[in-house]
C-alpha cells in the first residue's frame, strides 16, 4: 500500500466554523497525517497523506466539512510525500 500526498485549498465560509479541527479529527479516524491551516484570504489549506483510497474518501468530506461550514470549491492537487508524523493544526 503506497503512500501519497494531496492539498486541498478549501473555499467558502470555512474559518471560525471549526472546520480546521474537524478536519484534524476526520483525519485522524482515517489515520491520515498532515495540517490543517487557515489562509490570510479565507480558504483552508490541507495536506494530509496516506493511501488513495483513503485521501480520497477525505476529499469527499471535504466538499461537506462541519455542519456549520458553507463550502463552495475544494481543489486538489497531488505532491511529493513529505512523511508526516501526525496530522495537526496550523496557524
Amino acid at each position: 500500500m503506497s503512500i501519497e500526498h494531496r492539498k486541498f485549498t478549501v473555499h467558502g465560509r470555512v474559518q471560525g466554523v471549526f472546520y480546521r479541527q474537524s478536519t484534524r479529527q476526520q483525519a485522524q479516524q482515517l489515520g491520515l497525517t498532515g495540517y490543517a491551516r487557515n489562509n490570510p484570504d479565507g480558504t483552508v489549506t490541507i495536506e494530509a497523506e496516506g493511501p488513495a483510497a483513503v485521501l480520497a474518501q477525505l476529499a469527499q468530506w471535504c466538499q461537506q466539512g462541519p455542519p456549520s461550514a458553507r463550502v463552495e470549491q475544494v481543489e486538489a492537487t497531488a505532491g511529493p510525500v513529505r512523511s508526516y508524523h501526525a496530522f495537526e493544526i496550523r496557524g
